[in-house]
């Protein structure tokens, strides 16, 4: 790497957001997106990269446990945060949820002073945790973020009530008591009540302007 190229990339910070499902997540995300600038941020989700189950017949796509680690390709993150941290573009890939499989395109994201990645699992890897230079976690009540996801599945995803529930209590509730939770401890923040935290978001907002000079 030349030292142009270097200096280039010393300047790209990540920023991790991590929580636990409808706790608010993609409303941080999004509000630092929209307070930096949206030409200063590349924006990553790790359900981006749910591992293809095309192999598999449908019936047996919808039991998979998704909110396991092992479902997502978090190699490829890592290696596309390295790369967009170098100063290169990346493809990421396109799942679909209604069939659990990931769509033949991709969308290409280039390289920003910012890289913004977000998930539930983000803080669970180690190779991602260490990639961060600002790890934000979002603490929700359990209640209000089963009520999200509920409304979040039956309206975008078309899954039934019945099945959004029996998904929650058999693997979304003890995954997320199993990972999600306990990797709150790797958090520089931690932002009660999510998106509705303005003073939190400010700081964090205000923050990611001095790492990257607030221009």
């Amino acid at each position: 790497m030349t030292s142009t190229k270097r200096e280039r990339a010393e300047k790209r910070i990540i920023i991790g957001v991590a929580g636990g499902t409808g706790s608010g997540k993609t409303t941080v995300s999004q509000t630092i997106l929209d307070r930096v600038g949206p030409n200063q941020i590349a924006y990553l989700q790790h359900d981006s990269y749910y591992k293809d189950r095309s192999h598999l017949p449908p019936e047996e796509r919808a039991n998979v446990n998704f909110d396991h680690p092992d479902s997502l390709e978090s190699e490829l993150l890592a290696q596309h945060l390295r790369s967009l941290k170098q100063g290169q573009a990346v493809a990421v890939p396109l799942y679909d949820f209604t069939t659990h499989t990931r769509k033949a395109e991709t969308a290409r994201v280039e390289t920003r002073k910012v890289i913004l990645v977000e998930g539930i699992l983000i803080f669970v890897e180690k190779a991602l945790r260490d990639l961060m230079d600002i790890k934000v976690f979002v603490d929700t009540d359990a209640d209000i973020r089963f009520i999200r996801r509920l409304q979040r599945d039956i309206t975008e995803r078309r899954r039934t009530v019945e099945s959004v529930i029996r998904q929650y209590t058999e693997t979304v509730r003890p995954m997320h008591l199993e990972f999600v939770e306990p990797s709150k401890r790797y958090a520089d923040i931690i932002i009660p009540e999510g998106g509705f935290n303005v003073t939190a978001i400010d700081m964090i907002v205000a923050k990611v302007q001095a790492m990257i000079g607030g221009e």
